[in-house]
């Protein structure tokens, strides 16, 4: 279990611009900047140390505005010092390589660790657990894929076991009928992913504001590793600044 509980600031990339989708839905988006540089400046400015990059054409296979979210990716890692998780469409080892050569600390895997778990294991052997985070997205407690277009049978607690199985430390949940909703965190699902897999889980979806940061902190002790914040952070609900202060502070304290 991490003692260590981040704060992971999100870009959502959609043809290079930073955007938000609504429970994942290509139809309800909203655009808030043009340029990824100056966003993930602002968030280094409030303290962040990591970002959490998303690149929604590739988790959408739109192949060529992929390639400028993966050249904003570059961008960002270049412009600031900044540790980046990036995910979306990250579905072969050549994918791995290309985000890690753009700059990228971590990669996330979701739909293809689910319908090629091999991938997993040849990623972790390559770069190590650290590099890596599997993205459990689950709607109704069932996993879906395809940037949550497709519903599997799978619950998220049976693929976060067969993934620690395989060596993966990092996991990201999400509940998909919260994202971008700001209608509060599922934190008690998020620890108790975490604490019947024996992973790192971060949390995504739903976060609203200081409450849900507390929320999750307290989870901290049974393996809720962090958090993505997204549209709470474009819509004002949410102060970065002080967030990553109380997390720091809760930490520390532990």
């Amino acid at each position: 279990m991490s003692d260590n509980f981040v704060i992971y600031p999100a870009i959502d990339l959609r043809n290079g611009q930073v955007v938000r989708l609504k429970q994942g839905d290509p139809n309800r988006q909203t655009t808030y900047a043009s340029d990824p540089v100056e966003i993930a400046h602002r968030w280094a400015a409030a303290g962040a140390q990591w970002l959490h990059v998303v690149n929604l054409d590739g988790a959408f296979d739109a192949a060529e505005a992929s390639a400028a979210n993966r050249a904003a990716l570059a961008r960002i890692a270049a412009a600031t010092t900044l540790k980046v998780q990036f995910g979306g469409g990250v579905r072969s080892l050549a994918d791995v390589q290309a985000a890690f050569d753009a700059g990228a600390t971590r990669v996330v895997i979701g739909t293809a660790a689910i319908e090629q778990p091999e991938l997993v294991s040849a990623v972790l052997a390559r770069y190590g657990a650290e590099a890596l985070a599997v993205g459990l997205d689950s709607r109704d407690g069932l996993i879906v894929t395809r940037g949550w277009q497709e519903a599997t049978p799978l619950t998220a607690l049976a693929v976060g076991a067969q993934m620690r199985d395989r060596g993966v430390v990092h996991a990201l949940y999400t509940e998909v009928g919260r994202d971008g909703m700001l209608s509060g965190v599922a934190a008690e699902l998020t620890a108790a992913l975490a604490q019947v897999t024996g992973l790192c889980v971060m949390a995504s979806g739903g976060v609203r504001d200081m409450n849900d940061i507390r929320e999750l902190l307290a989870y901290a002790p049974r393996g809720v590793a962090g958090v993505i914040v997204g549209r709470s952070l474009y819509e004002g609900t949410l102060d970065l600044a002080e967030a990553l202060e109380v997390a720091a502070k809760e930490s520390g304290a532990r």
